[in-house]
């Protein structure tokens, strides 16, 4: 079986946390061919759990949810790929003091010691 075969586009650049929600869509037979795939392919122990526990639940009764799987993902959105932070706005650089510096009171080095 091929990717191109699965019910769900770009299964394999899917991340894992939009894959929980697109795979609501599917029936039984469409999650046992992703079932498969995966099993056959990537075997992540997080999917296969994600996925034999959808399985599991269509078959204790539930209905697959009304929906397309031909969006892009939501992690895609709306995204520029560019920052919108500048370098301006960082914080300033931490500079401490060398160590035993006068600048700390009780460590004036040897001065003041009998």
């Amino acid at each position: 079986m091929n990717a191109e075969d699965l019910p769900l586009p770009d299964y394999d650049h899917l991340p894992v946390g939009s894959l929980q929600h697109r795979i609501r869509s599917l029936n039984a037979g469409e999650l046992q061919q992703v079932i498969d795939y995966e099993s056959e392919h990537n075997d992540r122990t997080h999917v296969m759990e994600i996925l034999r526990h959808r399985m599991d639940e269509l078959n204790n009764g539930a209905t697959p949810s009304p929906g397309r799987q031909d969006d892009e993902p939501v992690e895609t959105r709306g995204t520029s790929g560019d920052s919108s932070v500048s370098p301006g706005g960082s914080a300033d650089p931490i500079h401490p003091p060398r160590h035993g510096a006068v600048a700390y009171p009780g460590q004036h080095g040897k001065r003041g010691r009998p």
